[in-house]
């Protein structure tokens, strides 16, 4: 039963959808601030060369994680410098970042004498729970069959809502991303908040491309992430700025980029460039379909400051 094709795709659609949840879920947290970043295909690229170059180094899954993490959220700092303190359009801020993650991201992993493109993964990722429990009937696999990083993202999702609904503290985030001036005026600092939650998305997209790197392609090659930070992007505005359905677009969205293996295993043929495409097709159905109407979009959850600089002087 474990070997079925529906078992095996389902675990491949979490695998494949994890990376895409780390950079999802610091997106959705960003913009609840009230800050759009579109960099997040260059903050992926970047942490997933230095988190898969930590790990060669160390050997250490965590330690080429935080890596990662800290690399993206290096490069969301100067996303937040430009948008936040020099109030430059922010979405011409977030495609510079891709231009230089990509950039610095290829350089690095094809440079010096032993580039990363040709080294081995310094990382093993195994599963965490007893083989007793990853043999069960369907629940085994899908369930239990997972590396500790897998397990991890649930918890951040369910800190997440918890956080962002459940605290004082998340309900600060969202009146800075609703209304700053109202925020600021009851004492928020609007520009703090901003910065931090933009290094938090930041971070999640470096987490993700290091897991990508890692653990699903196990490997670095340039452009590794194909565009899945793009996808992470608008699978925000799918998930209604919510954590826990960020959760399941994810993983729906891994399922397509798996789709190939998934037909492959039951016999179908269709061409890889056709399957390679879907997740790209979906992606601009649902930006689209949300845009054409903005008041559409205000129900889903878009946070009413999204993309808009504050300035205090102009209250």
């Amino acid at each position: 039963m474990n070997d079925t094709v529906l078992v095996l795709s389902i675990v491949s659609a979490i695998v494949a959808g994890t990376p895409i949840l780390f950079a999802t879920l610091g997106e959705v947290l960003t913009e609840r601030s009230g800050v759009m970043n579109l960099g997040v295909e260059g903050m992926m690229l970047i942490g997933g060369v230095t988190g898969f170059w930590a790990g060669v180094q160390t050997g250490n899954l965590w330690l080429a994680l935080l890596a990662g993490g800290l690399a993206g959220a290096v490069l969301s700092g100067i996303h937040a410098l430009l948008a936040i303190s020099l109030r430059v359009n922010q979405i011409v801020s977030g495609l510079a970042l891709v231009i230089v993650g990509g950039g610095l991201s290829a350089f690095w992993g094809s440079s010096g004498d032993s580039p990363l493109i040709q080294s081995f993964n310094g990382v093993r990722v195994d599963p965490l729970l007893p083989e007793a429990l990853r043999d069960l009937p369907a629940v085994g696999p899908i369930l239990f069959g997972h590396d500790p990083v897998v397990y991890l993202s649930w918890l951040i999702v369910a800190a997440a809502a918890y956080f962002l609904y459940r605290t004082n503290a998340g309900l600060s985030l969202r009146a800075v991303g609703e209304d700053p001036a109202a925020a600021d005026a009851a004492g928020l600092s609007v520009a703090g908040i901003r910065y931090l939650f933009t290094l938090v998305g930041g971070f999640g997209a470096g987490v993700g491309g290091a897991y990508l790197a890692l653990a699903v392609l196990g490997t670095w090659q340039t452009g590794m992430t194909a565009g899945a930070g793009w996808i992470a992007v608008a699978l925000v505005i799918l998930a209604g700025w919510r954590p826990w359905l960020a959760l399941a677009a994810s993983y729906v969205f891994g399922a397509l980029r798996t789709l190939g293996f998934t037909l492959q295993i039951a016999g179908v043929e269709v061409p890889s460039d056709f399957l390679n495409m879907i997740p790209f097709v979906v992606t601009f159905l649902v930006v689209i379909v949300v845009s054409a109407n903005p008041e559409r979009a205000r129900r889903v959850g878009a946070p009413a400051s999204l993309g808009e600089p504050y300035a205090r002087e102009a209250r």
